[in-house]
Order: structure tokens, then C-alpha cells, then sequence
């Protein structure tokens, strides 16, 4: 041409390029041609490289490095309907230049889920099984000091029925009982009802505890309608000798026939006696 510029006839260059082209594919892998296919993934495109007779699973595994979404956790779709793994490309359809649309596996999210939400309920059993040992031993320990502790009280209370028999022995034989005897025995029969009071008790140690309530109370009664007995049998004035039992010693640290210190009230009526549940 004029100038001496040189141009390259236009069927010779096509044909360079055409073969430059089949020289790269084939030098970009062993196995085969290569082939690209376009991935879209969400908002993002990407462009992956595999043998033209790879399978889904295989393409999978690319898609993976491009995305960083594991291949059991990826459905790709081509032209609409989502290909298996063991499917080959090229029998899929798949070519060169191919567009597949990449979606995230949910139900395999699922399935973590529900792995994780599993492990959190058998943790949460184990858990509730543990705690409810724990609480029926502590149940169990409670019980057994509540048994305990209504055990002694009967122990004192027998002692005190047997005071309770010694006063009526002698007003039924008419011997003249000092006032301070009675009181002394109501005192102590209130301070075994404050103690069955301050026992927390359940179940069948509950039942006893009340029971023993009313037995003390019981004595209490008697114990009013012996005082009154013995006022009314000497109110005439008539001379008598005043008895003063020995007894035994009690919990309460009270020597036999020492009066323990005095509480307001102990010794009202019957009617005013408080009830205990």
C-alpha cells in the first residue's frame, strides 16, 4: 500500500486467532477442553473453568473456590430445572459459555438447624434430668430432718403427758396442787408447739407434725380443767397440803421442779388457744 504500510489479509489473521484459541484451551487442562460457564450467584457473576465432560458435582467444587458456598449446600440450575451431581455437563447440555443460576441448598440449612436444635434439647434433658436429682435429694434430705425434728418433740411431749397424768393423780386423790405447777407445765407444753410450729414439713412428715399439734393441745386442755378443778375443790378456804412433784429433766434445760421463765398469755382459756395448721 501507499506509505508502506503492511496489511495482514483479514482470512489469515481469523484463522491465527482461531488458532491460538484451540492451542490455549487444550494446554489449559489434560483432561480435555476446557469450557467456561458463567455463574450467578445472588448479585454476583462469576466465571469458572472445567472439562467439558466434568459433572454437576465436579462443577460444584469450582463453584465453591468462586463463592465460598460448600458444594452440599449449592443447587445449580440450568434453562429453569436444577441438575444432580452425577450428571455429566455436556449430556446436561452444558457448553461453553453456558449460564447457570447458583441457589443456596435451604434444606440442607435446615437439616443444621435441626442438627443444632436437637443437641440444644438433649442438653436441655440432661440438664432437667440432673436439676431433678438434685431436687429430690434435697427433698429427701429436707423430709428426713422434718421427721427428725417432729420425732424429738414427741419424745419431750411424752415426758410431759406423763407430768400432765402425775397432776391429775392428785387432784382426782384431792391433794391440793400449787397454782405455779400447772403454769410451769403449760409453758412447757408451748414451747414444744413453738417448735412443731417452725418445722417445714411435707407429705406424711406434715400429717405427723399435726398430729402432734393436737396432742398438745389436747394436754393443754387438760390441763385448764385440772387447774380449774383444783381452785374450785379448795375455794372454801379449808386447809390443805400443797404438793410439788418431782420431775424429770427436759430439753428445755429446766431443772425438775424449777419454774421456767414466764410467757405472757400461755396459760388463757381454751378458746383463745391458737390453732397451728
Amino acid at each position: 500500500m501507499p506509505g508502506g504500510m503492511l496489511v495482514q489479509p483479514t482470512g489469515v489473521r481469523k484463522d491465527d486467532e482461531h488458532l491460538h484459541r484451540n492451542h490455549e484451551t487444550a494446554a489449559a487442562s489434560s483432561d480435555g477442553p476446557m469450557i467456561k460457564i458463567d455463574v450467578v450467584h445472588g448479585s454476583a457473576q462469576h466465571s469458572v473453568f472445567v472439562p467439558a465432560h466434568s459433572t454437576v458435582g465436579e462443577l460444584k467444587k469450582r463453584i465453591a473456590e468462586k463463592t465460598g458456598l460448600e458444594p452440599d449446600k449449592q443447587r445449580v440450575l440450568f434453562r429453569g430445572k436444577e441438575k444432580e451431581d452425577k450428571v455429566h455437563l455436556d449430556s446436561a447440555g452444558m457448553k461453553d459459555k453456558s449460564k447457570v443460576l447458583v441457589l443456596e441448598n435451604h434444606a440442607s440449612k435446615v437439616k443444621e438447624v435441626e442438627g443444632m436444635t436437637n443437641n440444644k434439647e438433649k442438653v436441655e434433658e440432661a440438664m432437667a434430668s440432673k436439676e431433678n436429682k438434685v431436687e429430690e435429694i434435697k427433698e429427701t434430705e429436707e423430709m428426713s430432718k422434718a421427721f427428725a425434728a417432729v420425732a424429738g418433740v414427741r419424745k419431750e411431749v411424752d415426758k410431759l403427758s406423763e407430768r400432765v397424768a402425775a397432776l391429775e393423780v392428785a387432784v382426782n386423790g384431792g391433794t391440793k396442787v400449787a397454782d405455779e405447777e400447772f403454769e410451769v407445765s403449760a409453758e412447757l407444753l408451748m414451747r414444744e408447739l413453738l417448735k412443731l410450729d417452725g418445722i417445714e414439713a411435707e407429705g406424711e412428715a406434715k400429717f405427723q407434725r399435726k398430729a402432734e399439734v393436737h396432742r398438745v393441745q389436747k394436754f393443754h386442755e387438760a390441763l385448764d380443767e385440772l387447774k380449774a378443778r383444783n381452785s374450785s375443790a379448795f375455794s372454801n378456804g379449808n386447809k390443805a397440803v400443797s404438793t410439788t412433784t418431782k420431775w424429770g429433766t427436759f430439753d428445755s434445760g429446766m431443772g425438775s421442779s424449777t419454774a421456767p421463765p414466764h410467757m405472757p398469755s400461755s396459760t388463757k382459756a381454751t378458746q383463745d388457744w391458737e390453732q397451728f395448721d
